[in-house]
């Protein structure tokens, strides 16, 4: 079984096509030979045994004219030498012994004799008379004896031998024609597989994604096509954010290098020549090592933050149910480090949603940072997570300035930094990632304005469902 899977599997798929079409019609064309020879058989059979049963009927019912006129036929010549022209027969008294019969006779078998002694059931016997092979019925006389009938099966076994010869011939055939009907069929059908494996393979040559595949009809195979060009969309929409990843990531990256470079370069100098150490003072000695320490924090800020966002799904989590509450306030707490200059007060209820508890954490810890970066010293940044039907609504309030009607739409885009921000430190990744954790639970994120100054930060996750 094995090398037959292992032989199936080294088969192409219109060879399969093929022969699961050809085994199809073969299989169909010997039942129905296999039926019809059955069928004529099971005929032969009933009209035999309706004759045999009819000649004895006759016979019973008149023994005694049967018996006085002893009428035959002649016996003709056949290819297995001399036969008689219908039935044999012949009557037995209670004894069993013939008393009249035609001109062939027949042999008297035990079980004819029980019928004859007896007279309670019929008998039905396969008998051969010379070299022919016979029927024979005997059936019981009233007052005691029998009455035998025989007809002779070999002109129907020759008929039905004849008959399987021509089925098996035809058998063939069809099988025959079985076998190119599927290698056409498999060739008419995988035309548009080709078709579309040849569009494909040209895709994975040339690397053009822009151009979709061509797609005609409402068939499997125009699905499947459809299904590609879906795909190819995807795979270059991907492509193109990957793409704009990194040159938005190299940009970026390219302002802090550069800054640390001129900074170590300087100090550099210094080092190697002593004698123009006088030119940095210690004051602006220690400044620039601050500078490159706070250089270095952004520059592994904005690394991180590149990775969450570069991140694939198969590195991610395992996806299970988790407190929300307890999150939020595992970030308040760490923002709260951050940021000893401001309040943080939290307003929370139970919630459990499904997600992963690390990048829930990052995300709410973003918002507060952000929260945290344009509120002024002693201001209050409220927390709020409350249950609205099947979702749950986490809300961040600041007392900043707000984030301007201009920006609004654009502060959940990568690497997007508002004018009035662009003289904070930061990488304009952070609400980006928020957007983008939001979207990956199944929720979403907005923001609004705190009358009379300040932003509010809301964001909408689903509820897991009850256990």
């Amino acid at each position: 079984m094995t090398a037959v899977r292992r032989w199936w599997d080294r088969r192409t798929l219109h060879d399969r096509l093929a022969l699961l079409v050809s085994g199809a019609v073969a299989a169909a064309v010997l039942l129905l030979a296999v039926g019809s020879w059955l069928v004529v058989a099971e005929i032969q059979q009933h009209r035999m045994r309706s004759e045999l049963t009819a000649d004895a009927a006759a016979i019973q019912a008149a023994p005694q004219q049967w018996a006085a006129a002893s009428t035959s036929l002649p016996d003709v010549r056949g290819r297995h030498g001399p036969r008689q022209l219908g039935p044999r027969w012949q009557i037995l008294d209670a004894s069993a012994a013939v008393i009249s019969r035609s001109a062939s006779p027949l042999p008297v078998t035990d079980r004819a004799r029980q019928v004859a002694a007896t007279g309670r059931r019929s008998a039905e016997e396969q008998i051969d008379v010379g070299r022919g092979s016979y029927l024979m019925l005997t059936v019981p006389v009233n007052g005691g004896g029998a009455v035998q009938v025989a007809i002779d099966q070999d002109p129907d076994n020759e008929t039905l031998t004849v008959f399987g010869l021509l089925l098996a011939v035809g058998c063939l055939l069809g099988i025959a024609g079985a076998a190119f009907l599927g290698r056409t069929v498999a060739r008419a059908g995988l035309v548009p597989v080709q078709r579309l494996t040849a569009a494909v393979e040209d895709v994975a040559v040339t690397m053009d994604l822009t151009r979709p595949i061509t797609v005609s009809g409402v068939d499997e195979i125009a699905r499947l096509g459809t299904s590609v060009n879906t795909m190819l969309a995807a795979i270059d929409t991907a492509r193109r954010a990957q793409r704009a990843l990194v040159e938005d990531a190299g940009h970026e990256l390219r302002t802090p290098l550069t800054s640390l470079r001129t900074n170590i370069e300087l100090l550099l100098q210094v080092e190697r020549h002593p004698e123009l150490a006088h030119r940095l003072s210690a004051e602006d000695r220690a400044r620039l090592l601050t500078d490159l320490e706070a250089q270095v924090g952004e520059l592994a800020t904005l690394t991180t933050e590149l990775v969450e966002l570069a991140r694939e799904e198969t590195t991610r989590e395992a996806v299970e149910p988790v407190e929300l509450g307890e999150v939020v306030e595992a970030a308040v707490s760490r923002v709260r480090i951050r940021a000893p200059g401001l309040t943080f007060t939290t307003d929370l209820v139970p919630v459990t949603v499904r997600g992963r508890s690390g990048e829930l954490e990052r995300m709410v810890v973003n918002v507060l940072d952000n929260a945290a970066k344009f509120s002024p010293a002693g201001a209050t940044v409220h927390t709020r997570l409350t249950v609205d039907g099947d979702t749950c609504l986490l809300s961040v309030v600041d007392d900043g300035p707000g984030i301007d009607e201009a920006d609004r739409p654009h502060v959940f885009d990568r690497f997007y930094r508002a004018v009035a921000a662009r003289s904070t430190p930061g990488s304009g990744l952070g609400l980006a990632i928020v957007a983008q954790t939001a979207a990956q639970h199944d929720g979403t994120v907005s923001t609004g304005r705190r009358e009379p100054h300040g932003t509010t930060v809301s964001i909408r996750l689903p509820l897991a469902p009850a256990a």
